[in-house]
């Protein structure tokens, strides 16, 4: 392998010197994958003091099996600390143990592969993720079928042919999770990408899912009746926002139906009979194959991020394996990004409107906000009613907020630019509230947390304070208290220097897991972990602090 000056090779040398290089990355990630089993054999419950068990009480530490039936059982809190060397977040640190305690008890064929260099350890990983749901001779069975092609084959057809396997070696477990899936519904939020758009998935019944997707075309096409010229699907997107208000859709239709009916007919040019694109009988605005939903047939402009790569379809072939930062993590409730594939006449990409200036874009709005004002007029009383009310806490600074310029921070959604903050706040009404002065220490003298301190202490810590943690704050979390609260100690215990935001297995493995924690200063935390290795988390994340403490325990390999 070229240890020397890339430049002076040549390409024929370069490209060598690069395959040498990643049979070397694979090798150090299969020597991982057996420091992941021999920790998890550290950390047997039988090697552990006290014992966990399957079934403690008071949120004490558990006995799990994390690879899938056949594998041994480990030490619940153990994942903590090995994900914290690793600087990963405890869910992904137990995915990736259980998937190294599944390779070797329950995919060996696949595992000796790995460990001869003849497949790579990520392929494999995801097989035995795959497999997590099997019975141990069933995931044997997979193992047989697919250890020799785990790197013949590109990831897309190697997925497939797990999934065979899976069925051949368990149908009744297949037609099971065939069943549970029909009977799945339920409404999904993805994650917000850096543009500010948020995806939704819905699997609801036939007749709901016609119903709300009439209701979205109604939405949009009034929309174009007020002066929207942006594309249909443009404005399907942003009926979203307005269906959410029951009163604005209704008094949005309504102004709509009026100014229509108000209106001399025009030659629509995408209405036109002759000359024009031709239109299916009784839809003036549907295309040949089309649906009532404006939608369109054939599979053009369809999500090709979310399609299979085809037989002879090599360019995902040596595609990295996403990132740990994007694992889930199973120790806390269930969290995940669910991707179902849109109907296939729906057409993504049309590009039937057109841009809209300022100028026009602010009469809309304007119209709009209008519109939402009358929707909450009392006509007996002369009196507003007040709709449903979200609040929206946005960071910015002071010059963003005079200029109107610049990135600012909306929680739970992340950095937009402030010309999209309208867009997220809509056409009102809203209540500007008082800035939070985050500076100001509040406490009180009871153990209870007022909503006052929780606020605060969630604005103030917008992601969990354990090392590496991977969950944004909310209501709901959990805040501990860095010093226990003492009933006979001094006043002033429960305060906003005094609490961080954790979720309940963080939480759980500092009150049970021989953690200990303090702050440094006002911004940094220390955490250390039950063999001495010590983190400091600040503004800027999690950061392995130089040397471990004198507290380190590595005279004994498991946890005394």
């Amino acid at each position: 392998m070229f240890e020397g000056d890339l430049t002076t090779l040549a390409t024929a040398d370069l490209l060598e010197s690069a395959a040498a290089h990643r049979a070397e990355a694979n090798r150090l990630d299969a020597r991982l994958l057996e420091h992941a089993q021999l920790y998890a054999d550290h950390h047997h419950p039988d090697a552990c003091t006290p014992h966990p068990t399957r079934h403690p009480r008071d949120g004490r530490e558990r006995a799990v099996v994390l690879g899938g039936d056949g594998c041994p059982e480990i030490a619940e809190f153990a994942a903590a600390e090995f994900g914290a060397v690793l600087g990963i977040s405890p869910g992904a640190a137990a995915d990736f143990i259980g998937q190294a305690l599944a390779l070797r008890h329950r995919l060996p064929f696949t595992w000796a592969r790995v460990q001869a260099g003849e497949a790579t350890p990520w392929r494999a990983r995801k097989i035995a993720t795959a497999c997590l749901d099997l019975p141990l001779e069933a995931a044997g069975a997979v193992d047989r079928r697919v250890a020799k092609v785990v790197d013949t084959l590109t990831p897309g057809r190697l997925d497939k042919i797990v999934e065979a396997a899976k069925k051949h070696a368990d149908p009744d477990a297949a037609r099971a999770k065939a069943e549970e899936k029909a009977r799945e519904r339920g409404v999904y939020l993805g994650r917000s990408d850096e543009h500010g758009t948020k995806k939704i998935y819905i699997r609801t019944a036939t007749g709901a899912a016609i119903r709300f997707d009439a209701r979205l075309t109604s939405i949009a096409e009034a929309l174009k009746i007020l002066g929207d010229t942006a594309s249909l699907q443009r404005r399907r997107a942003d009926a979203v926002g307005i269906i959410a208000d029951p009163r604005y859709t209704e008094e949005l239709l309504h102004q709509a139906h009026q100014l229509l009916a108000s209106t001399p007919p025009a030659v629509d040019p995408d209405r036109a009979p002759a000359g024009t694109r031709e239109r299916a009988p009784g839809h003036p605005g549907r295309a040949p194959g089309g649906d009532d939903r404006g939608g369109w047939a054939g599979d053009e402009g369809l999500l090709a991020d979310w399609g299979e790569p085809g037989l002879g379809d090599e360019a995902d072939r040596d595609a990295p394996y996403p990132g740990d930062s994007e694992l889930p993590d199973p120790l806390d409730a269930p969290y995940g990004e669910v991707v179902e594939p849109f109907e296939p006449g729906l057409r993504l990409d049309d590009t039937d409107g057109e841009p809209m200036d300022a100028a026009a874009r602010r009469v809309l709005e304007a119209r709009l906000a209008q519109i939402r004002r009358d929707a909450y007029a009392d006509p007996g009383s002369g009196r507003a009613a007040r709709p449903g009310q979200t609040e929206v806490y946005v960071h910015l600074t002071d010059h963003t907020l005079a200029t109107g310029t610049g990135v600012l921070r909306a929680e739970t959604i992340g950095p937009l630019l402030a010309t999209q903050l309208a867009e997220l706040i809509g056409h009102g009404p809203y209540t500007v509230k008082p800035v939070i002065d985050l500076n100001d220490a509040v406490s009180v003298d009871a153990y209870e947390i007022p909503d006052r301190i929780r606020e605060r202490t969630r604005l103030t810590h917008p992601v969990e304070l354990f090392p590496y943690g991977s969950r944004e704050t909310h209501p709901a979390m959990d805040l501990d208290h860095i010093q226990p609260y003492d009933p006979l100690g001094p006043p002033g215990q429960t305060s906003t220097s005094n609490l961080v935001p954790l979720r309940r297995f963080p939480h759980r493995v500092k009150t049970h897991g021989r953690w200990q924690v303090r702050r440094l200063d006002p911004r940094t935390l220390e955490w250390t972990s039950p063999h001495g290795f010590a983190f400091h988390i600040d503004p800027t994340g999690t950061h392995r602090a130089p040397q471990p403490s004198d507290a380190c325990q590595a005279s004994d390999p498991a946890r005394e």
